[in-house]
């Protein structure tokens, strides 16, 4: 590679990383949004408010996943599962999918998953948060809310998760690779 095509990826890195902080500014100064104390369905079966799963964290981060059905929202939860702890020590986290009870318990065992998880279906949680497609099934990101001094929920931040996201860091290495359909030439 050349010291000109060194430069040029040091400068769109540096572009990627300005435009990131941009983001961010957005997200801090965009409006909040009071939400419902919306009932997930805990692994016991019970309807479990949102409000209640904050714990001693005033910030949540809710994980939208696909379910079991989705590798990609597999994977990026195998990569939350191993950094759980340093988010623990800022916020709680729990992951939604429209999976059943069972489904979550046997998925989350087989993988070793440590987060809390809850069933969203029936609810409009999805479709709310802005993570529900056009022919009305979930789509994957997370949404982080917080609760402010007299218990209201409010929205504070959410990002969508895709392909190439930051949210996963193996597609930062894919990114990386060679393509697969090496042909030779």
């Amino acid at each position: 590679m050349t010291d000109a095509m060194h430069q040029q990826l040091a400068d769109k890195y540096q572009q990627m990383m300005a435009l990131q902080q941009e983001i961010m500014a957005l997200q801090a100064a965009a409006p909040k949004q009071t939400v419902a104390d919306y009932e997930l369905t805990d692994w016991s079966g019970e309807k479990t408010p949102l409000s209640t799963l904050f714990g001693t964290k005033d910030d949540l981060i809710l994980i939208h996943n696909m379910g079991f059905s989705c590798p990609y929202c597999t994977m990026w939860a195998d990569g939350f599962n191993a950094v759980l702890p340093h988010i623990e020590e800022r916020a709680a986290v729990v992951l939604t999918s429209p999976d059943d009870v069972s489904a979550q318990k046997k998925g989350a065992e087989k993988r070793g998953w440590k987060f809390r998880m809850l069933s969203n279906a029936g609810t409009s949680l999805n479709k709310d948060m802005g993570f529900e497609g056009d022919d009305g099934g979930p789509m994957p990101g997370c949404t982080v809310f917080h609760r402010q001094d007299d218990g209201t929920i409010v929205r504070y931040a959410g990002a969508p998760f895709g392909p190439g996201d930051k949210f996963c860091s193996v597609f930062s290495f894919f990114e990386l690779l060679p393509p697969e359909d090496q042909s030779g030439n």
